[in-house]
């Protein structure tokens, strides 16, 4: 019952209530992070959500209370869902291995890497480990993982290989074992997000600190997870990287901000009618060469349809949802192309979370 009302409220929502509401619609396109394991009525992020100025949430493990982890990241998502008019996406990077919010120190189960994972190759052992990931965040109220990825191993990427988050080098492996976890979260009610598009695996140097150039280094290959996995039908949303690639793009634009990448190549050559997601925007190869503003705009003109601010990254400012909606909104009033690309966004959310809270 609970989720034929949800579906309900979705399409009320998509189709009449807030059909012409500027700052609805930007909204959506807003994932911040939040500080502090709990809210209540005079919380910042709290009073965001009803007023629908932020879209979804991301967590972290400075969200849990380590006193009791699992029962208090319960309480705060559904406080959060309860305060929302329109149901919020509540996301994690739960990838397991290094990439791990839920540990075990808090009473959460064991969830290896990526790399260990496509060692094995054994669906069944995939299978396993996804859904103790998938049931993890179920019991906790999180619908979103930035789960899993695609990018290709090599030892040689010091934010990806080195730290054993890909499955593998080959990328039909990684398509298959990637399939096997997105299949198995969304048998248990969870839905992912595949990264880092185009190829982040052959980089050299880690964008969270700076400008990151993989021209030299990336190969076609990097794309066929992506092409196998789009063809299949079964990618809901895909995160961008911020890595420059003047083989797909010779401007130099990160991905995150070009308009090449994002529409010929993604949206266009390999077809993918979803959701695009940013990196983190506060990551400084985008917020030290970019700047807030200017980054806001090229992102969305490029195609980005939810953009991410962790308010997690050291050394970066950090923003609350009120200012990046603000942002967004003064662009969106003052150039058509920009009021247009918004558009285009909500319409893609609001379909994406009708598929969140409906039938499995």
């Amino acid at each position: 019952m609970k989720k034929i009302f949800l579906s309900l409220l979705l399409s009320l929502a998509f189709t009449h209530l807030f059909a012409d509401s500027l700052d609805i619609k930007i909204g959506q396109m807003i994932m911040a992070g939040m500080n502090g394991h709990s809210v209540n009525q005079q919380s910042g992020i709290l009073q965001d959500v009803k007023r629908g100025i932020v879209g979804g949430i991301l967590l972290f493990e400075r969200n849990l209370n380590p006193a009791s982890a699992k029962k208090s990241l319960q309480n705060l998502t559904t406080n959060l869902q309860n305060a929302a008019t329109i149901p919020l996406i509540i996301s994690i990077d739960q990838e397991g291995g290094q990439v791990n919010r839920l540990k075990t120190k808090y009473g959460f189960p064991v969830m290896p890497s990526a790399k260990s994972v496509g060692d094995r190759n054994i669906d069944s052992y995939t299978t396993e480990i996804a859904g103790r990931i998938a049931q993890s965040l179920l019991s906790c109220g999180i619908n979103l993982n930035y789960a899993p990825v695609l990018d290709l191993h090599d030892v040689r990427c010091p934010v990806l290989g080195k730290r054993s988050r890909c499955f593998s080098a080959n990328p039909e492996i990684v398509a298959h074992l990637a399939g096997l976890y997105i299949e198995t979260h969304r048998n248990q009610g969870v839905r992912t997000v595949v990264k880092h598009f185009p190829g982040h695996g052959s980089s050299r140097t880690d964008s969270h600190l700076g400008l990151t150039d993989v021209s030299k280094y990336w190969t076609k290959k990097e794309l066929k997870p992506y092409e196998m996995l789009i063809q299949e039908g079964v990618v809901d949303m895909v995160m961008t990287a911020h890595v420059v690639n003047r083989q797909l793009d010779q401007s130099g634009l990160p991905a995150t901000l070009s308009k090449t990448i994002l529409q010929d190549v993604l949206r266009k050559q390999l077809g993918f009618q979803g959701v695009i997601v940013s990196d983190d925007m506060q990551m400084h190869a985008i917020s030290s060469n970019y700047g807030f503003e200017e980054s806001i705009k090229m992102a969305i003109l490029a195609g980005v349809d939810i953009l991410m601010f962790s308010n997690n990254i050291s050394q970066s400012n950090n923003y609350s949802p009120g200012k990046i909606h603000s942002t967004i909104r003064q662009n969106g009033q003052a150039r058509f192309d920009q009021r247009k690309r918004i558009d285009e966004s909500y319409r893609r959310i609001m379909a994406f979370k009708q598929k969140l809270t409906g039938s499995r």
